[in-house]
């Protein structure tokens, strides 16, 4: 039986490459920096969310390291039954207190925190309305509800108050506005400011994943909420451990204290998955604490996307506008992710590690190289970067 199903899988593999959509993974054989080096060479790394460096983080390490001795390697268990340490409440209070929220709750990773929220919280007598560019994970928890569901076009105002209008019209009870923070294909900014002020007029909750903005965006690193001013507007936030804050793995749902409560008895991801390892926990506070007490790296990660949008726009090439680390450097048109796919591997031929993007990832016709920058570039690295673009563009043409 098996024989016809290998078959139509292999059938389908091969249809997968012969669109260029297969993904091959790059092997790393050094710790997640911005310098690594991989089976075949050493490169500068320029596509991690490691936007604070912390990954290698020397003080994030130890803390990890220390866990390990004093608290042990896993928990074997999930939270209500035999899972949760002093680390993983102390942990917990730390985040609420950062993103000024009266509770949180950690998942094992932002994708679960994700899919746990919206089965638990929204009914069939009630509406989701969705920025149409929300990530894959909100994608999935959405479905997994019963309420009803509106998409608007992305970051549309116009658009989101006429599916508020339409969620209304049709009787639903609750109604949430779900978008990410950061949108990760374009390194743009959802407009919270607006987007709550809709909110509040149609009773609507707010409901932002922030996983391309905590630690690093605003002021202090609280994300996207602080930047437009709204901390005190946003009811639910959902986040990662995994990308500035140490960039291990782990993630979380901060918001009222009744919600967390819910999600604590109902959420399905949280009473049926492992509890966050000790070490990641441990090392995620000491990323935090970091964040908390300097903005010199957020500032260097500022000061390096300022200088490689420049560098770029100045040797001609066609960046998306905007002031986040994630700069997408875009090649439109029918052959677009051809040259996009070329350009990246020319470039990790010279020790530039970037990844081109193309349909179905981004719409057709807008292929793309994403670079993101972190702290932990130099100037040099940089400029590095920006060299080995142009010298790929002049090979690849």
């Amino acid at each position: 039986m098996y024989g016809s199903v290998k078959d139509e899988i292999a059938a389908t593999l091969q249809e997968i490459r012969d669109a260029g959509l297969y993904k091959n993974e790059r092997e790393l054989t050094s710790p997640q920096s911005a310098h690594v080096t991989t089976l075949k060479a050493e490169a500068l790394n320029f596509c991690a969310n490691n936007y604070l460096g912390l990954a290698d983080d020397a003080g994030v390490i130890e803390a990890s390291k220390k866990a390990l001795d004093e608290w042990g390697f896993g928990m074997a268990s999930v939270r209500f039954i035999c899972g949760t340490q002093t680390l993983h409440t102390s942990l917990e209070h730390k985040i609420s207190e950062f993103l000024g929220t009266d509770a949180t709750i950690l998942y094992s990773s932002c994708f679960d925190a994700n899919g746990g929220v919206f089965e638990v919280l929204f009914g069939a007598e009630d509406a989701i309305i969705s920025d149409e560019l929300n990530h894959a994970s909100i994608i999935d928890g959405v479905r997994l509800s019963k309420a009803m569901r509106y998409r608007y076009r992305n970051a549309d105002m116009a658009d989101l108050r006429a599916q508020l209008e339409a969620a209304r019209d049709a009787g639903a009870k609750r109604k949430v506005v779900v978008t990410d923070g950061v949108f990760s294909m374009d390194g743009s900014y959802a407009p919270l400011d607006e987007i709550c002020d809709l909110a509040d007029e149609f009773g609507a909750l707010v409901f932002v994943d922030d996983s391309h903005a905590v630690g690093f965006v605003g002021d202090g690193g609280r994300g996207t909420p602080e930047l437009f001013g709204v901390m005190d507007r946003v009811d639910i936030l959902t986040g990662t451990l995994g990308k500035a804050l140490g960039g291990a793995s782990g993630g979380y749902v901060s918001s009222h204290q009744e919600i967390v409560d819910l999600l604590r008895q109902r959420s399905r991801p949280y009473l049926f998955s492992n509890s966050v390892a000790p070490s990641v926990v441990a090392g995620s506070m000491a990323a935090l604490e970091l964040v908390e007490r300097s903005a010199e790296k957020r500032e260097t990660l500022k000061a390096n996307t300022a200088l490689f949008h420049s560098l770029m726009t100045e040797a001609g090439f066609e960046l998306l506008p905007g002031t986040h680390p994630i700069r997408p450097v875009m090649f439109p048109g029918e052959d677009g992710a051809r040259r996009a796919t070329e350009i990246a591997d020319h470039m990790l031929g010279n020790g530039v590690y970037v990844i081109a993007f193309s349909f179905p990832v981004v719409p057709r016709g807008k292929a793309r190289i994403r670079v993101q920058l972190s702290a932990a570039h130099s100037e040099a690295d940089v400029r590095a970067c920006v060299d080995a673009f142009v010298a790929a563009r002049d090979a690849v043409g």
